[in-house]
């Protein structure tokens, strides 16, 4: 007698919020060596969605009832028509964007201080930064990068739309570069008047899995059924509450987008399920109840 496969770990979708658009992909201008999804300037795993992709993808999610959009990549601003789909979203829903600030020059800095101002819903930029010091962010994120994004972030604070800086924490990190007061300060040379940072948990797959200073997940790094069961746990796992669309169809989380058995259909309607937490990454969200769009 055959053995009856393992029923999967599954969460149930309590609502749906939040849609996350892999408007980029994986294609981004810099690889930097902790990037839990490998992304890099050929790296085409899930390649850039076209504007009516986007546009559908947004749809589906005003009818399915979501309440805010993140874009990501990748890197966002690396789209040639990024500014449409800007404001495709901004018609609909709030509107953040996840970025690494290089390419955010004086013009795109004015075209998005000017819908910051104007458009119905609110529009929110996310610059990732990993280190107070030139040394400690450019070792993950690639040589030049601290400056250039630096002036993205004095750019956008100059046209009034002062960005949240994300910051990863490592398990080799300068603890300097994890002091909140560090950040504000240099926030505050760059003009921001009210600064904002958010901590992003290691994510031990992709990349930093193999980083030196880095590691994979151990085998006990994983959700359990009592977990699971717990009445919190849809708004303590993002999952609870939002879906990702790529170009390659819709799945349950941003983070897990390489991973096969976390593709749920080719749109978004197909992915409005329970969805599996077999992962172990998901343990890292569950542990720091972390979520990337608050």
């Amino acid at each position: 007698m055959i053995a009856a496969q393992a029923q999967r770990l599954e969460l149930p979708l309590m609502y749906f919020d939040t849609l996350w658009v892999q408007v980029t992909g994986t294609v981004c201008n810099i690889a930097c060596k902790h990037c839990f999804i490998s992304c890099g300037p050929k790296v085409e795993t899930h390649s850039l969605m076209a504007l009516p992709q986007v546009v559908q993808a947004l749809n589906d999610g005003a009818e399915a009832g979501m309440r805010s959009v993140w874009y990501t990549g990748g890197e966002p601003f690396l789209h040639p028509e990024i500014l449409p789909l800007i404001d495709a979203a901004l018609a609909r829903a709030p509107l953040g964007i996840l970025s690494n600030g290089m390419l955010i020059d004086e013009p795109l800095a004015a075209a998005l201080g000017q819908r910051f101002r104007d458009a119905p819903y609110n529009l929110e930029v996310r610059i990732s930064l990993d280190g107070v010091t030139r040394e400690d962010n450019d070792r993950v994120r690639g040589r030049g990068v601290f400056d250039r994004a630096c002036k993205g972030i004095e750019r956008l604070a100059r046209k009034g739309l002062e960005p949240v800086i994300a910051v990863a924490l490592l398990d080799d990190s300068d603890p300097e570069s994890a002091d909140q007061r560090n950040f504000m300060a240099l926030l505050r040379e760059l003009g921001v008047t009210r600064p904002r940072v958010k901590w992003i948990p290691p994510f031990r797959i992709g990349r930093e899995a193999g980083r030196r200073g880095g590691r994979d997940y151990h085998d006990w790094e994983k959700l359990t059924r009592e977990d699971v069961a717990d009445p919190e746990a849809p708004l303590r796992l993002q999952c609870g509450t939002s879906r990702c669309v790529t170009s390659e169809g819709a799945f349950a989380c941003p983070i897990l987008i390489n991973e096969p058995g976390f593709r749920m259909g080719d749109r978004l309607g197909e992915a409005l399920r329970p969805n599996p937490v077999d992962h172990r990454a998901c343990h890292t969200c569950w542990v720091e109840a972390f979520s990337c769009s608050v």
